[in-house]
């Protein structure tokens, strides 16, 4: 198979996830940035400032468009590196050089914003000042991944162990707005450190002080930040005892299932992440599982942003 021929195989939106439109815009986004990452790259390794004009020396072996359609082909499907360098024909080296150098610009990307395509959330307090100009309430859940074992006797192998799924994960905290748009994925850590430690560790207190009218909806493992903040945060209603009355527990039931209705828009985002086969079970190095889950919610934000 020639390149020519794996590189329109491959652009479908079955293989990259993207329209062929927006498979084009991702590329010439990313040209740019890759060009000044190669170019500093480059002069790292030399030492010095080119000597040659720029286009002399060897051709790569993969085009750009082809080290980005790669890249989003092993983050959909997972697919060995050696199953796409037979598709190019190239060596299996090449592939995993392509997916290095294109999975850190998707991760840095940032995610889009319904309705303002020229603006991308890239930290936790980018989406509390969005939050706050817009008026928008937040809805915020942590998701798990399961990943590789650590090796035996290495120091901190227990922290992947998730107490929830009793599995070696790593957990990612979501936030979406009111329609389940993904503004902003982060908080990666490892799967025993609890959902709401994880996005304390990242500000999110100090930012609930400084943005006082931002409002959020949270599930039950985010309880204690609903008791510091009661009047922006809101949980769950605390199940009652056995021995409570009927009517009390229909009415906690009816609250409940109300607050989880309007807090299920973030449970489906999550869920449309995991369209990605890579964050169903994730098998690769766990020190490139941070990027690699950035690099996807930033793909599916530019799709919910659309709707």
């Amino acid at each position: 198979m020639t390149q020519a021929l794996a590189r329109t195989a491959l652009s479908h939106h079955v293989c990259t996830g993207l329209s062929r439109r927006r498979l084009g815009a991702l590329i010439g986004e990313l040209t740019d940035p890759w060009m000044a990452s190669e170019a500093g790259r480059l002069h790292e390794r030399r030492g010095h400032e080119r000597l040659r004009a720029p286009g002399a020396g060897p051709n790569h072996e993969l085009v750009f468009a082809d080290r980005v359609i790669a890249t989003l082909v092993i983050l959909r499907f997972q697919l060995p590196h050696a199953a796409l360098a037979a598709f190019y024909g190239v060596d299996r080296s090449t592939i995993t050089r392509a997916v290095h150098e294109i999975r850190p610009l998707l991760a840095a990307r940032g995610f889009a914003v319904p309705g303002k395509p020229e603006l991308r959330l890239r930290t936790l307090a980018d989406v509390f000042a969005y939050a706050a100009a817009e008026g928008v309430e937040l809805r915020i859940d942590g998701t798990e991944v399961q990943v590789r074992r650590p090796k035996a006797n290495k120091p901190g192998r227990r922290a992947f162990v998730s107490g929830k799924r009793r599995q070696n994960t790593k957990k990612a905290t979501v936030i979406t707005d009111e329609s389940g748009s993904t503004l902003w994925t982060g908080a990666v850590r490892p799967g025993r450190m609890h959902d709401q430690t994880a996005l304390k560790t990242e500000g999110i207190c100090d930012l609930f002080e400084r943005y006082p009218e931002v409002r959020a909806k949270v599930d039950a493992g985010y309880r204690g930040l609903a008791k510091d903040f009661p009047n922006q945060v809101q949980a769950p209603p605390k199940k009652p005892g056995t021995d409570t009355p009927a009517q009390e527990t229909a009415a906690w039931e009816e609250a409940r299932h109300a607050q989880s209705a309007e807090r299920i828009c973030v449970e489906h985002a999550n869920a449309e992440h995991k369209q990605w086969r890579t964050l169903q079970r994730y098998i690769g190095r766990r020190e490139y599982y941070d990027e690699t889950h950035l690099a996807i919610a930033s793909l599916v934000s530019d799709r919910s942003a659309m709707r």
